[in-house]
């Protein structure tokens, strides 16, 4: 009997799940409607509905006509429900944004950095958090999400492994709380996140099979396989950056030589620029420094971006013979900038270095939720687990 009882528990929590998922994704929807996308009975869909009106979680969003009935009435998750919080710990610098159930950003706090000292970052996340916070109940967010550079290993508290910025197995979630966060906390790979965030809002919605590429400082990538993330088996899969594109090449931040990353990450580009004018950037900020370089009529300026371009088409090209995926998205700051004016020229050197019949299959293209898209994906990790565990359900 208690085996049963458990099965009904479950099953009815995968049906609150399923429900609102399809409301958060694709809401406002009907009862009826809710019934076809999600393939429950409109007796379970109503009777769930019913309960998550009573709870908060939805609240009703105006009518559409029926067939010859009355008008349908529109349900979707509740914005006031709670908040989420999302952080983007860059190279560069630190973000932090405040989200409700919409995904509606309400605050932003940004904070340069000068060192990358994991101490430093945690206390910087702390201070991010209570400014956001200002005004707003703590009991009402579900949580922090947070991405950070490198490889994030999960357990009962998430340890990050970032080679190329120094973290060598960084207990980061213990950090964070000593800093002063109490919310739920949930940390994982920058470039996962940004996945996320594509695959939820942006250009890799409705795609079963996807490549997320996020160009920063560095290079990573999100790899979706029939829906899924692909983790490895401790969740160090996407490190596209350190993939070997020229044997015995440019020295990798990482120790190696030849790294993607040595080649077309920004810090990398202004670095080749920097060695072939034998001189400083005019600018000292590296998102300023990478416009001028991009806007640059010089030949020197004009030939790093070609050999960039020529780098990140092929690494792309590796992607797609790799992964056969059905859409390839660029995004990270870098990677707006740089595909802005010269998407083109790199789906072309993807095609000069890919297997015809995979490039055949894939479309790449910008990504849409734009240069905050880490902090974006970051958020969604607390709503995730509570769409994933059907809220109170």
């Amino acid at each position: 009997m208690v085996r049963t009882r458990a099965t009904v528990r479950d099953l009815r929590r995968q049906n609150r799940s399923v429900l609102l998922t399809a409301l958060f994704l694709d809401g406002p929807l009907s009862r009826q409607q809710l019934s076809l996308a999600t393939g429950l009975s409109p007796a379970t869909a109503s009777t769930i509905t019913g309960e998550l009106l009573d709870e908060g979680l939805l609240v009703e969003a105006g009518s559409v006509d029926s067939d010859g009935g009355r008008p349908r009435v529109l349900l979707r998750v509740n914005p006031a429900f709670g908040h989420v919080i999302g952080v983007d710990v860059g190279e560069t610098g630190i973000k932090v944004e405040l989200f409700d159930l919409a995904m509606t950003r309400l605050s932003t706090v940004d904070r340069p950095l000068t060192a990358l000292e994991p101490s430093l970052v945690a206390d910087l996340i702390a201070s991010g958090v209570d400014e956001v916070l200002a005004g707003i109940d703590a009991s009402s967010v579900l949580g922090v999400g947070v991405g950070v550079p490198g490889t994030v290993e999960q357990g009962e508290s998430a340890v990050v492994h970032a080679q190329t910025i120094g973290w060598d197995a960084v207990p980061f979630e213990k950090m964070i709380r000593a800093a002063g966060v109490s919310l739920p906390l949930l940390v994982e790979n920058g470039a996962k996140t940004q996945g996320q965030a594509e695959m939820w809002f942006g250009a890799g919605r409705g795609a079963r099979h996807a490549v997320i590429v996020l160009v920063g400082s560095g290079v990573g990538i999100a790899v979706v396989t029939g829906g899924v993330v692909h983790r490895g088996a401790t969740s160090n899969a996407g490190e596209w950056g350190h993939t070997t594109i020229a044997y015995g090449g440019r020295r990798c931040r990482c120790g190696a030589r030849g790294c993607l990353e040595a080649y077309a990450g920004a810090s990398a580009m202004l670095d080749r620029y920097r060695e072939a004018r034998r001189g400083a950037d005019s600018s000292p900020d590296e998102q300023s420094a990478l416009e001028e370089l991009l806007t640059s009529r010089s030949a020197v300026a004009r030939r790093v971006v070609d050999e960039s371009v020529g780098y990140l088409g092929a690494g792309i090209a590796n992607l797609v013979n790799l992964f056969n995926p059905e859409r390839v998205v660029l995004g990270g700051w870098a990677g707006l900038a740089f595909g802005a004016s010269k998407l083109d020229e790199i789906i072309a050197a993807t095609s000069s270095h890919a297997l015809r019949h995979p490039f055949g299959q894939v479309r790449i293209e910008l990504a849409l939720t734009g240069p905050d898209a880490v902090a974006v994906g970051a958020a969604t990790l607390p709503l995730a687990a509570l769409l994933e565990t059907g809220a109170s359900g």
